[in-house]
């Protein structure tokens, strides 16, 4: 699982694309209501799918005695689900002429039902059938959400937004796996007792959904409905890829993917490297948190400055820092702290950084769709990563697996270096 896979003005009635220049008289740097409606959203669900995160690797390797590769195909149906149907999330979301809180509810929805059905699922299908409709529903909220955060911030402050968006998200994924650390130290029928909590919480976030997050909705000075576009279908959300910096956003996304490890793996090789007893392996995604928590908004505003690409890169940077020392022979008590932080620091520097990047190319009548196919392209490469990933420790061992992935990313980062995107023009930016 990757935490990642894990985000109007202040009137519901924020027209599409806010300008980027705000009225004299306001501040330009302040945030919407939506961007901390939905961050908050967030962190009340990711509390919920972390409790989950956490103990699940354990509960499917140890409890249930899955190989690596039986692992390693329940968390590519973990990833690749999610993929399959996030174009449909945002071919929804777009077509609907701005029925992105309404998708994005469904999926919120459909991930919460999901919970209690762990209960009852204890062989490989059944779980791998719970799993993939819970992605599923990931899948159908991702991109409508991530375009709300868009749609509602100027393009000078959108890489705040998202960053503000997953810090607030992070926070729920920080304080998941510390609750369910603690419901397994309190009962005794543990998974169990995680998995109902689990539920109500999620059940919660869909709540404040509901009630908080406005509605996208047409300003009266926008086109009227027969000046308006075509509705966007499924080939105008492919045929975004013959825009130059969507194509290759959507390709280097796609190969650093190809060598992204599943966060599941990293925390079974951090225990398998230093013995950690089980009873404390749901606290290891704490430390990736933590270090998302602290460095998402600061990368945010960073690649506002600098630019998100540059940004994007140093993330994968750190990240094959952290494969190095994994596979290095040092053994200090502060090798998980670094290897974590690394961890966290590669997603802040990548998750919301990458779509608010990509959204600047991306015209905002098909920003739903537009973020869905950047989006299904690196989830679809996570995919066969953990596939992959899984059969090469099954086969050769965990160092070699590990040693090959980060051969990957490194050749993975040289070619998107030269290939990186640059900034649209306006022409290329602009509505099609």
């Amino acid at each position: 699982m990757y935490v990642a896979d894990s985000r109007n003005q202040a009137s519901p009635t924020a027209s599409a694309e806010p300008a980027a220049r705000p009225p004299a008289g306001r501040r330009g740097t302040a945030l919407a209501p939506t961007v901390l409606a939905l961050g908050t959203v967030s962190l009340i669900t990711d509390v919920s799918s972390e409790m989950v995160t956490a103990v699940l690797p354990l509960y499917l390797v140890a409890g249930l005695g899955l190989s690596p590769l039986g692992f390693g195909l329940l968390d590519g149906v973990y990833n690749g689900f999610s993929a399959l149907v996030r174009l449909v999330g945002g071919h929804l979301a777009d077509r609907g002429g701005g029925r992105h809180k309404s998708v994005a509810l469904l999926g919120y929805g459909l991930s919460a039902l999901c919970k209690p059905l762990l209960l009852l699922a204890t062989t490989l299908p059944t779980i791998g059938m719970v799993l993939a409709a819970d992605r599923t529903g990931k899948g159908l909220r991702t991109a409508p959400r991530d375009a709300l955060i868009s749609l509602s911030s100027t393009p000078a402050t959108r890489g705040r937004a998202f960053g503000v968006h997953r810090a607030m998200d992070t926070t729920g994924a920080l304080l998941g796996p510390l609750a369910a650390f603690l419901i397994l130290r309190a009962t005794t029928d543990g998974y169990d007792a995680v998995f109902t909590v689990s539920f109500c919480v999620a059940a919660t976030g869909v709540l404040v959904l509901l009630l908080f997050v406005p509605r996208h909705r047409q300003e009266p000075h926008e086109p009227a409905a027969h000046d308006a576009p075509p509705r966007p279908t499924f080939r105008s959300a492919l045929a975004l890829l013959r825009r130059r910096e969507v194509r290759r956003t959507t390709v280097c996304a796609l190969l650093l993917g190809l060598a992204t490890v599943s966060d599941s793996f990293v925390y079974l090789l951090l225990q398998r490297r230093l013995g950690v007893p089980d009873q404390w392996f749901a606290l290891l995604p704490l430390g990736t948190a933590a270090a998302f928590l602290l460095l998402a908004a600061p990368l945010g505003r960073l690649a506002d400055r600098v630019g998100g690409w540059r940004v994007f890169l140093a993330g994968h940077a750190a990240l094959l820092v952290a494969y190095g020392l994994l596979l290095s022979p040092w053994h200090g008590t502060a090798l998980p702290y670094v290897v974590l932080a690394l961890h966290g620091g590669f997603y802040a520097a990548t998750d919301g950084v990458l779509m608010a990047a990509a959204s600047t190319a991306i015209p905002p009548e098909l920003r739903s769709s537009g973020l869905a196919v950047v989006q299904t392209g690196q989830a679809l490469a996570r995919f066969v990563c953990s596939i992959g990933f899984g059969a090469a420790w099954t086969a050769w061992g965990d160092r070699t697996a590990l040693g090959t992935a980060a051969v990957l990313l490194a050749a993975g980062a040289a070619v998107a270096c030269a290939f990186r995107p640059g900034t649209p023009t306006p022409t290329e930016a602009a509505p099609a």
